[in-house]
């Protein structure tokens, strides 16, 4: 009897979770900016990329894959640029030829990133550096040198860093860890250049669909991480970081906004 009971539950029917997912009308809302977007062969690198280009921005995604990069440029109506932002020694001439092609910089997009899905036991040091370099080191140095350029021209621009839900909890893995410095980064950058008008904030995804957290925006979207009950679309997220990048968001700096329908707020009753 026991195991006629495991073979029907074996067969029972899967829940499919879908997504209902609402945008705004593109308005022009980036009309004439110039955006850098990091990881722009990813998922969320490909919906803001596509949802700036759509609010009339001049994109320019960079990323490590050039074949995709250059494909996906052509798709979506913007330029490409090849680069690994873990290669530091050659930020100033990736940032110099990205104001060539652009004809300037007024937004810069901190999205490239990894995870190695590790437990505390079984990091290494070969993996701590790599996601160090890839979701710390590389933005920061991106954006000291993007910073420099912005003041140095007097455009009031906008840096927009891909954080993660992560950031805002405790954590024992490096991606965790590198999620909590980038939202600490984010805050001190804010304040220190408020006064010459350049507003910096960041996105922090919950479980998102991308090939990084497994979930396909095709497919069955549950997720029981989320308490929506659903992995988030990473034109959700598009939709947020271009409100951020607009003007009217002018008032907004120094902001991590947690896109996770509450999924991290420390209830007692949780």
């Amino acid at each position: 009897m026991m195991l006629a009971r495991r073979i029907i539950n074996i067969f029972r029917p899967v829940k499919v979770t879908k997504a209902n997912v609402y945008t705004l009308n593109a308005a022009k809302r980036l009309d004439g900016k110039r955006i850098i977007v990091t990881g722009g062969t990813g998922a969320l690198g490909q919906a803001m990329a596509k949802r700036f280009v759509a609010e009339g921005a001049k994109v320019l995604i960079t990323g490590r894959n050039e074949e995709k990069l250059r494909q996906l440029a052509s798709e979506l109506g913007c330029e490409a640029l090849p680069f690994d932002v873990t290669w530091t020694e050659g930020i100033d001439t990736f940032v110099a030829q990205a104001i060539e092609k652009l004809g300037g910089i007024d937004c810069l997009v901190n999205n490239a990133g990894i995870s190695l899905h590790e437990s505390f036991q079984t990091v290494t040091p070969e993996g701590f550096d790599q996601q160090v370099a890839t979701n710390l080191k590389g933005p920061f140095f991106m954006s000291q040198r993007v910073l420099a350029y912005m003041e140095q021209q007097d455009i009031k621009g906008q840096v927009l860093f891909v954080s993660s839900e992560t950031g805002e909890t405790a954590d024992i893995r490096p991606y965790g860890l590198t999620k909590a410095a980038v939202n600490s980064l984010v805050q001190g950058l804010a304040y220190l250049y408020a006064k010459q008008g350049i507003r910096v904030n960041a996105i922090a995804p919950g479980v998102t669909a991308s090939a990084m957290t497994g979930f396909n925006a095709d497919e069955n979207l549950s997720c029981s991480y989320n308490v929506s009950g659903r992995a988030y679309l990473p034109e959700e997220m598009a939709e947020v970081a271009a409100f951020l990048l607009s003007d009217a968001s002018g008032c907004i700096s120094s902001q991590i906004i947690t896109c996770n329908n509450g999924n991290t707020v420390n209830a007692r009753w949780k």
